[in-house]
């Protein structure tokens, strides 16, 4: 008679428990479908026509910073991205990562030889699951398990890429299904990021995200999806791969069944909290192995996390007009007239506090209320600050004002280059092929191309003749290159940026006296994309771009 009692008790406590567990995740999410935009960056969510992405940021949950992981290059992201967890987990640390080819083994490999993704995730939970990966980029293909999918398709362009996607939605119906758009970073390596040409190709995704959303819809599926829309990274200028914000951050966002409408997530969000939260909304346990941890607080009915440390929130940084464009700096040079300040503030209800002597903005400084005239060389840095005190990160811009006449500027020259330079030349057994005077140390892109040879993007060029300072005293000196630079006072090399490299920064210091010093940069483009920036700083002056104004043709 006991026996009954006892079982009795089991299952209640069993279901108990399984009630308990069951209310740890979302309801009624049948579905997952991700759109994954390579090279999408914040910017270009916000400064591009993108009408579905504002419409599903509206209709649901939004992360606008998301932490990439670095480098901030395709593999490593798309890897972390699926994987959950970084590249010194599933250890792939570049492009050129392969299945037999890598330097750093994952710390767990499953029956594919590779750390373990959602994909295969899933299909170890779900063994009927119906799962599903179109993809532009081959590579792609190359980071999920092969054996966990039903459809695997690789498409050559955004457009097909679309459509195959949608039409396996509308016929499958799949439990989990990820599409990935390559075109967004063509965009940027070919036009550079932030030109119109960028943002044309991010509105061109948001209409391709759109027709998939529509395909969900048309499938039947509206009511048990959630769809995600993310990105691998962001990028400066022709590239990324670096360590700054505007190449690692991107922008999540989470729509449909069990998702808040209108909400903007505060719990710091990884790119490789993706994998988790794919298996948080499917209610399937992650491996141990991963790190990811899903963002909860995006669905309805849990909030965010009860640890969850804000401090020092960090709020998008205010654009300073001219803005930056490329690798360009904001502010510009100004020849023979005054330069107009504005600034704009671009998270939501900040205000602006500037200063104009290149030193951190507080709450107590100097608010912005209006565009203001400079008359003289200046450095002005800005951040925005809410009304919580959260802050942005600082950013500055460099006025440079020159009056023509004076005897200011350079002589500049150009070298043609061959294929296969992976250093500065000797320039003196090159012979120039075109000579012109610059007030800065400058490469104008126009310009550089009309020199080059045709299907050859490889060239030096020399910058050469006088530095005016005015104190005694050590001073600090910097090229910012992509690739190979030095730059050489009073004819000793003071700052060594040398090699094959995209845009790196390295410095040197010298004492000088007060008067005129020879002055002297040496650049090289090893082949496609190409900059050149110098700055200095010394006593009394902040760091900047060299100003036109403290540089002369002749001593």
């Amino acid at each position: 008679m006991k026996r009954p009692i006892f079982l009795f008790v089991v299952l209640a406590v069993s279901f108990t428990v399984y009630a308990q567990t069951e209310s740890r995740y979302p309801a009624g999410i049948e579905h997952v479908i991700v759109v994954g935009v390579d090279g999408m960056s914040p910017d270009g969510i916000r400064s591009a026509s993108t009408p579905v992405m504002h419409r599903l940021i509206e209709e649901g949950a939004v992360k606008w910073n998301v932490r990439t992981v670095l480098p901030s290059s395709s593999s490593p992201n798309w890897a972390s991205m699926i994987m959950g967890g970084g590249t010194e987990l599933h250890g792939i640390t570049d492009n050129d990562w392969g299945r037999q080819e890598y330097s750093l083994p994952p710390v767990v490999s499953d029956e594919e030889g590779i750390f373990p993704t959602i994909f295969g995730w899933i299909r170890r939970y779900r063994p009927r699951a119906e799962i599903g990966a179109v993809y532009q980029w081959e590579g792609f293909g190359r980071l999920f398990e092969k054996a966990a999918v039903n459809y695997d398709m690789n498409e050559p362009d955004g457009p097909s890429t679309a459509d195959a996607f949608s039409a396996y939605i509308k016929a499958k119906k799949p439990d989990f299904a990820f599409m990935h758009l390559d075109f967004v970073d063509d965009a940027g390596h070919e036009h550079g990021h932030g030109t119109p040409a960028y943002y044309q190709a991010v509105s061109k995704a948001d209409s391709l995200i759109g027709q998939v959303y529509t395909a969900v819809q048309t499938a039947g599926m509206g009511s048990s999806t959630l769809f995600i829309v993310t990105a691998d990274h962001g990028g400066m200028g022709y590239g990324h791969g670096g360590a700054t914000v505007e190449e690692a951050e991107i922008c999540m966002i989470l729509n449909g069944k069990g998702i808040k409408k209108g909400y903007k997530v505060q719990q710091q969000v990884y790119t490789y909290d993706l994998a988790a939260t794919i298996a948080f909304a499917l209610h399937i346990i992650p491996p141990y192995a991963w790190t990811g941890r899903p963002v909860r607080s995006a669905f309805t009915g849990f909030g965010e996390p009860a640890n969850l440390y804000l401090g020092k929130g960090l709020i998008p940084s205010p654009r300073l007009y001219p803005d930056r464009y490329l690798y360009r700096q904001a502010g510009g040079l100004y020849v023979d007239s005054t330069a107009t300040v504005s600034m704009r503030p671009v998270a939501e209800g900040s205000r602006i506090y500037y200063t104009t002597d290149g030193s951190r903005p507080t709450s107590s400084g100097t608010l912005y209320t209006h565009p203001f005239i400079l008359d003289r060389t200046t450095v002005i840095t800005a951040l925005s600050i809410d009304a919580a005190g959260n802050e942005s990160p600082p950013v500055q811009a460099y006025y440079r004002l020159v009056r023509s006449g004076k005897g200011h500027g350079l002589k500049a020259k150009f070298y043609p280059g061959t294929l296969g330079w992976d250093h500065l030349p000797v320039f003196p057994a090159i012979p120039a092929t075109h000579e012109w005077s610059s007030y800065e140390f400058s490469l104008d892109r126009d310009q550089i191309l009309s020199y080059q040879e045709k299907d050859s993007s490889t060239f030096g060029a020399v910058w050469e003749g006088w530095i005016l300072t005015e104190t005694a005293g050590d001073y600090t000196f910097y090229t910012r290159s992509d690739d190979g630079s030095k730059l050489f006072i009073d004819g000793a090399a003071v700052v060594n940026n040398d090699g094959d490299h995209g845009i790196t920064e390295r410095s040197g210091s010298v004492r000088l006296t007060p008067g005129k010093h020879a002055i002297r940069v040496e650049y090289y483009n090893a082949q496609g994309g190409f900059w050149l920036d110098a700055f200095y700083k010394g006593p009394g002056i902040p760091k900047q771009l060299i100003p036109a104004d403290k540089l002369y043709l002749e001593k």
